[in-house]
């Protein structure tokens, strides 16, 4: 009898701590002030409350309650992953590892990939391509002038190169060159040449200010474009539009499907138009120009004369303009012989990603389509990177292996790379054409594979 009525006690206690009765045991007189909006705390005996809470015991008789064990199951499986690992809700990373099952070999291999410096990638990149040019070709009366851009290979595989006052078009795959145009006049030549997206028509800029479209397959000359008052030095094409940029300071983008081909003439530059690329998207346009500027244009909104940035951290003119491959709004762009800088742009932030500075001219810029990696070259300097090329890890900067000459330390003007992105065609001052495989793989590339990359890749994999 005594133990049923201590059990009946200890319930009605459980029952009872919490409930407001007691709060009011012991009756008092309470004064209640007449506006409902400020709050009244008189019928609150937090001193009594505090003491009830406070010294409760949660174990009365020894065993765990319901709630304490409910309380552990649900802490144990929310602190928790599913491998026993602690786990952090709300982390502020892409893609939480924890949450992810059966992954902790793929998450070990990616962290020992991860952990290999980058000198030691910069230094089997340097094992890998070569150190001399594959072929060398003579370039009688190939242009000297830092301001011309006279040699691009298309992707038919065939190089287009100005000498003198003719255009021929090199076959890589027969090994011979045939004359595509000449132009007769006295004191007139071309100053730039580009390819077609589809290979079909070679885009021809001349001193004159002439721009012609001529057909690489009939060797015929298909339309002249107007729009220039001076020397054509530059030219891109996006599609059906072929970009111009001019000694007068002009940009112009033609649509050489409409009889009046003019779309648009923007004159922003203070100076020549030295270089004029168009990003991989075809939306957004980059120009540099021999007032050390650099304009990023929306295709858009040209007409309006309406840039979307200007850099102007250059100190002198800027021609080497290069997109980069694998990532759409990066781009790469070098100075003169006063400035010397290869700079890095993000053109959607508009900033500047960082600053290299090499100590002489740069004329051309290429991006290894196959690594991540930056080839220039280069013009008089004040160092002994003069007149040379040099390879550059992306984004680290570092430059990789030593630096390639031309003959007689002769200035690379001109710069262009294969279709398939693995040979590099530089044209120098001392009148030759020089190819580099400096961004093909080695022949056991194949075998450098990391092992989260054969196990990811399909080509590990037997498909039967």
């Amino acid at each position: 009898m005594n133990e049923i009525n201590y059990d009946n006690s200890l319930r009605r206690l459980e029952q009872d701590w919490y409930s407001p009765t007691r709060l009011l045991s012991n009756p008092v007189d309470y004064d209640f002030p007449g506006d409902r909006f400020i709050p009244n705390r008189s019928l609150m005996d937090l001193d009594q409350a505090h003491t009830l809470l406070t010294n409760r015991t949660n174990n009365i008789l020894g065993k765990p309650k319901f709630n304490d064990e409910y309380r552990r199951k649900m802490e144990e499986n929310l602190k928790l992953d599913v491998e026993g690992r602690p786990f952090r809700m709300l982390v502020f990373r892409g893609s939480p590892k924890s949450s992810r099952q059966s992954t902790r070999l793929i998450d070990e291999m990616r962290r020992s990939d991860e952990e290999i410096p980058l000198q030691t990638h910069d230094h089997r990149r340097h094992q890998k391509f070569r150190l001399k040019e594959t072929r060398i070709l003579d370039a009688p009366l190939l242009s000297d002038d830092y301001y011309s851009n006279v040699m691009d290979w298309g992707k038919s595989n065939l190089l287009a190169v100005v000498l003198g006052r003719k255009l021929y078009i090199w076959n890589d795959e027969v090994k011979n060159a045939q004359i595509l145009m000449e132009v007769m006049r006295e004191h007139d030549y071309p100053t730039s040449v580009a390819w077609s997206d589809d290979a079909k028509i070679v885009a021809v800029g001349c001193i004159s200010s002439k721009l012609q479209l001529w057909d690489a397959e009939t060797s015929k000359l298909v339309r002249d474009l107007q729009g220039h008052k001076s020397r054509v030095g530059c030219v891109a094409w996006n599609g059906h539009i072929l970009t111009s940029g001019s000694k007068d300071k002009a940009i112009v983008n033609h649509d050489v499907r409409a009889r009046n081909s003019v779309v648009s003439l923007t004159r922003v530059h203070r100076g020549e138009v030295c270089g004029v690329k168009w990003s991989s998207t075809g939306n957004v346009l980059a120009s540099g120009g021999n007032d050390n500027l650099v304009y990023i244009w929306d295709f858009r909104k040209m007409s309006s004369r309406h840039h979307m940035h200007k850099f102007n951290e250059h100190n002198a003119a800027v021609k080497a303009i290069a997109w980069c491959p694998y990532k759409s709004d990066v781009l790469a762009s070098g100075g003169g012989i006063n400035d010397g800088c290869l700079k890095i742009w993000n053109t959607k932030k508009g900033t500047c990603i960082s600053t290299t500075e090499t100590g002489s001219q740069i004329c051309g810029i290429q991006w290894n389509r196959h690594h991540k990696e930056i080839l220039s070259g280069h013009g008089f300097g004040t160092t002994e990177r003069g007149c040379k090329l040099c390879l550059w890890s992306y984004p680290s900067m570092a430059r990789i292996g030593e630096p390639l000459h031309h003959a007689n330390s002769s200035r690379v003007l001109h710069l262009t790379q294969s279709p398939d992105g693995l040979t590099v065609v530089s044209g120098g001052a001392d009148e030759t054409i020089r190819f580099w495989e400096i961004f093909a793989p080695s022949q056991n590339d194949s075998g450098n594979n990391t092992d989260l990359d054969n196990l990811l890749s399909l080509k590990a994999s037997a498909v039967r």
